[in-house]
């Protein structure tokens, strides 16, 4: 019995160190998503000349998750409400950020583009659009430096820990 608890203790503290990992993995693709999608935003609204909705329609079909999950919850909520484009684009991030890797630098970052969106004339939105890629190019470099330096030793550290425990009760 003390070894099938023992084991069950490593096993858990094992996949909590590799779960931490995964999150750290994600972050920068994620926020490379989060760039891409907003290269096609642009060539959607200051191009094309499409409405949000339509673009957001558009950016669900062609991103992978969760990006595009942002996406379709945002068209869907323009929807239902057309006129409130920030209220909707908070609502819409603050529902979804938190199945995400992504850190409150990102949503900050965020936001602050969603408050811009629809407010200026095109040439001023393609400025946001490019501080906002900025911004997030900066936290991507930040994030991939954090995974390669931690990333390994999170999972290490899940092992040895539950070893540790293991040790300790025995």
């Amino acid at each position: 019995m003390k070894v099938i608890g023992a084991l069950l203790i490593l096993v858990a503290a094992t996949w909590t160190g590799f779960e931490l990992s995964r999150k750290l993995q994600q972050r920068p693709k994620q926020i490379r998503q989060l760039v891409s999608s907003l290269q096609v935003l642009e060539a959607e609204i200051l191009y094309s000349q499409t409405s949000i909705i339509e673009a957001s329609d558009k950016l669900a079909g062609q991103l992978p998750k969760p990006i595009g999950a942002f996406f379709r919850l945002l068209a869907d909520n323009l929807q239902l409400q057309p006129a409130r484009l920030y209220d909707c684009w908070e609502e819409t991030t603050e529902s979804w950020i938190n199945g995400t890797a992504l850190k409150p630098a990102e949503k900050d970052i965020w936001l602050q583009f969603g408050q811009t969106l629809g407010q200026h004339d095109f040439e001023q939105q393609q400025k946001h659009i490019q501080l906002a890629k900025t911004h997030l190019e900066r936290e991507l470099l930040d994030s991939e430096e954090v995974n390669q330096r931690y990333g390994k030793m999170v999972r290490n550290l899940g092992f040895l820990t539950g070893l540790l425990i293991v040790l300790l009760l025995i």
